[in-house]
């Protein structure tokens, strides 16, 4: 009756385009993949008491005690693995089958609206969790044995859901747990102990803007210092680990701000390098001094910048986004004193791309999801597109990692897949639905000793992966 009554009162021309937009309105889910999947909710926590969080804040100790286990591990100690590169190189022989049941569950425990994933080293995982209950953020200290608290370290902080509240990963390293906080807030603490080595509140202090669903930059410890990108009054900065003391920042003078992106290391021509997607492009800079080497201003995602930049052989960089980005392949090339980065070529979205996780480069190919169709693609150095897994296959928004001559990816629906890593072709080896009704299985997952640590949007499994032998 109301489309009837529509066409009776406005003139036939505007009736037809009314009649279109109906239809393309009907037609969402076929066009929706050309266009933004989120935006972000307002926030109305903004503001409440975000100036006046003490980031001294309150400790608590738990019952849990590390695993001791020699075999544990510790090969995930932050963001995308030892060498932030999403892949476990450890010797331990992993199922490549599922029994009926799935992956044997070692443990499960509630946690807070997010998509934080878990770090682990030395026998312990660290979490960035929200606590409701408190209205405070609180970095973690689990036992990697049965997820018992060991402790936990939190400030009071206001802050609403926002398709979830925390989604950083924590580093861990040299003795330090450093975590980032979803407005911003920055802590580090002794791993094992718990105590508060130094805070910043790069709001605050740096003139950093929260980005749009808060932040999802993960910190990076790197030779004794911590690195972060707040924007602001510097782009990039390195904070020494034993005293909290900035030991140099990046200018700024075009006001780049924070994205959801993170900061990777690049080694070039014997140099380190510090590459990072701000909001109006990448930038790299030099690890000893935070001096810029190059910007690529045509490098910008729309919305929300998310992947990290990937280093691959010969000295090649390769740039993923959603929202229509696609991905952009770079060739740095020595340039005097600086760095002069030549784009090679672009891939559009309906072709390779990511809109959350980035890709991992793993024997010589490039894997990742396709942020049009949300399959799992294979892609060579040269962008060629090897293979792209069946239509049956839904990854979704799931984080994946490699090891063992597979691609482990969960699902955002909370099925675990795996996948052999081959250029040959699309080779499912088996899937179990690890959380039941899943929602928003989004956050990364750590690999370890053999077991895998994921999560949904309010549970923290441990599953072991370890091949059972005869």
């Amino acid at each position: 009756m109301k489309l009837a009554w529509i066409l009776r009162a406005f003139p036939p021309a505007l009736a037809g385009m009314g009649i279109l937009l109906v239809a393309q309105w009907l037609l969402w889910p076929v066009s929706q993949a050309k266009m933004p999947l989120r935006v972000p909710l307002e926030d109305r926590s903004a503001g409440l008491v975000r100036a006046a969080a003490d980031l001294a804040g309150f400790f608590e100790k738990g019952p849990g005690v590390a695993n001791s286990d020699p075999n544990a591990g510790a090969a995930w100690p932050g963001f995308r693995g030892l060498l932030r590169d999403g892949i476990n190189t450890e010797t331990i022989k992993l199922a490549h089958t599922f029994p009926g049941s799935g992956p044997p569950r070692i443990w499960e425990i509630p946690v807070g609206d997010g998509y934080a994933g878990p770090a682990v080293a030395d026998g312990r995982v660290y979490l960035l969790d929200y606590d409701q209950d408190k209205r405070a953020d609180v970095l973690r200290c689990l036992s990697a044995a049965d997820g018992r608290e060991i402790w936990r370290r939190g400030y009071n902080i206001e802050i609403g859901r926002n398709h979830g509240i925390s989604r950083t990963v924590c580093a861990v390293g040299e003795g330090c747990v450093v975590s980032i906080g979803p407005k911003c807030h920055v802590l580090c603490a002794d791993a094992i102990s718990g105590q508060l080595k130094w805070s910043i509140d790069l709001v605050r202090d740096w003139g950093a803007t929260v980005p749009p669903w808060y932040t999802g930059q993960n910190p990076l410890i790197d030779h004794g210092r911590a690195i972060l990108a707040p924007g602001g009054k510097a782009l990039l900065m390195a904070v020494d680990l034993a005293s909290g003391k900035v030991v140099w920042q990046t200018p700024n003078p075009n006001g780049w701000e924070m994205t959801h992106s993170s900061v990777a290391p690049v080694e070039f021509n014997g140099r380190r390098l510090y590459v990072y997607c701000a909001s109006a492009g990448a930038v790299g800079v030099d690890a000893e001094s935070g001096a810029t080497v190059f910007e690529l201003p045509q490098w910008k995602v729309s919305m929300a910048n998310v992947p990290t930049p990937l280093p691959l052989p010969g000295d090649r960089l390769l740039l993923t986004g959603g929202y229509g980005a696609g991905a952009m392949m770079v060739h740095l090339e020595q340039d005097g004193d600086r760095v002069s980065p030549k784009i090679l070529f672009r891939l559009t979205p309906e072709i390779f791309g990511a809109e959350q996780h980035t890709p991992i480069f793993y024997r010589s190919y490039i894997y990742g999801i396709l942020p049009a169709s949300s399959r799992l693609c294979c892609l060579d150095l040269d962008g060629k597109v090897m293979w792209v897994s069946s239509a049956e296959y839904h990854f979704g928004l799931g984080p994946f990692l490699a090891a063992d001559g597979m691609i482990i990816a969960l699902a955002d629906t909370g099925k675990l897949i795996l996948v052999e890593a081959s250029e040959k072709a699309f080779h499912p080896l088996a899937q179990a639905q690890v959380f039941d009704k899943a929602h928003e299985a989004w956050g990364p997952m750590a690999l370890s000793g053999g077991r895998l640590f994921a999560r949904d949007l309010t549970r923290l499994a441990c599953f072991d992966l370890r091949e059972v032998m005869p």
